[in-house]
């Protein structure tokens, strides 16, 4: 900004050394008795006021129409976490594109003002926010972020036993973790958040995963989490949010979660991804209580583990899962629900330890 200014002072002097001198060569020749001719001190006037007027123009235009826009690749080094795309890049997208991509981000962070019980839009799901799960509007290191879904969809998915796209993966959250109704395909809340995911995974490979992405994957423990000491923990360190009866709070505006429920008629179903203590216990370690980082966090890895299994014990909405994993060899270690493909009980299945069901596994597939 300093050229400029200094450009338009200049340019004022100019106009003041014009008017001050064509007066003194008008007053100099009507004392020599000479006519003075007007067109050409004007037309000088002219030019150094419209030059003026376009460094005041270039000082007060927006950034954007001034400079390139910046680079869309993603923060992240090879050995760095991905950090998530820098927000205000969505401004220099343009076009319909930077409209769907705001509306995307707009979407996740406030999904049940939309099309929550109450949505603007829809009422289609249970109140949540798909940001209660996917930290930053899906772009928080290990706060379970999309870093990777374009990169990595579509993909052959065992629970479903089918190659899944990126549409079919969103609506499994609406139905599971949302425990809602699928969106249309075609909407422009389907379009805008698979444009927002795509924008997101810029500058990732196709088939790679960045460091950071998803949830932290906790090592297994020896024994089996403890529900009990995890209603300790859950009391000492997240009822102070998600109060006591894990019914969470409703935000200033009453149609969306401040602090999300844990469990109750308006929490996830028992075939969302966090109902399985490993995506859970990751989650927590890394992201709870509120403000902790993977960098700081303050739960040890077992009390994640208990924490996941108390929350996981209440009472939440069921589905059917009968189409699910249709090749049960292929279930997680932590996925409660048999048949399974091994002899192991289905309480160890919830609760673990999980070391000994990995070991069946391996077993299974030589």
């Amino acid at each position: 900004m300093f050229v400029p200014v200094v450009l338009l002072i200049m340019a004022l002097l100019v106009l003041l050394w014009q008017g001050v001198s064509d007066q003194a060569v008008r007053v100099l020749k009507e004392r020599a008795g000479l006519s003075h001719d007007e067109r050409a001190p004007r037309f000088a006037r002219r030019a150094t006021l419209a030059i003026t007027a376009l460094i005041l123009l270039f000082m007060g235009a927006p950034r954007s129409w001034l400079e390139p826009p910046p680079p869309m690749v993603a923060t992240y080094m090879a050995d760095s976490l991905w950090a998530g795309m820098d927000t205000t890049l969505i401004e220099h997208i343009g076009g319909e594109r930077e409209d769907l991509v705001q509306y995307g981000r707009e979407l996740i962070r406030n999904t049940a003002f939309y099309l929550g019980p109450e949505g603007i839009v829809a009422q289609q799901t249970n109140g949540m926010n798909c940001q209660n799960c996917h930290l930053d509007a899906g772009a928080k290191p290990w706060g379970n972020n999309y870093s990777a879904v374009w990169s990595t969809y579509p993909k052959f998915r065992e629970r479903s036993g089918a190659t899944e796209t990126v549409v079919k993966r969103i609506n499994d959250c609406f139905e599971r973790s949302l425990n809602g109704v699928a969106l249309d395909s075609t909407s422009r809340e389907m379009r805008a958040l698979v444009a927002y995911m795509e924008w997101l995974g810029t500058g990732i490979d196709a088939g790679k995963k960045p460091k950071g992405s998803g949830l932290a994957e906790l090592k297994f423990m020896d024994r089996a989490a403890d529900p009990i000491h995890g209603q300790a923990i859950y009391t000492a360190k997240c009822a102070s949010c998600h109060k006591e009866d894990g019914a969470g709070v409703k935000a200033a505006n009453g149609l969306t979660y401040q602090y999300p429920p844990l469990w109750g008629e308006h929490s996830y179903n028992i075939g969302a991804g966090l109902y399985r203590l490993s995506r859970f216990a990751g989650y927590v370690k890394n992201n709870m209580p509120q403000g902790v980082t993977w960098e700081n966090p303050q739960l040890t890895d077992e009390e994640a583990w208990d924490v996941a299994a108390y929350v996981n014990s209440q009472q939440r909405p069921d589905r059917d899962l009968s189409a699910d994993w249709p090749n049960i060899a292929g279930k997680p270690v932590d996925h409660p629900f048999g048949p399974f493909a091994d002899s192991i009980p289905e309480v160890q299945h919830k609760f673990g330890p999980f070391g000994p069901i990995a070991e069946a596994k391996k077993a299974i597939r030589k």
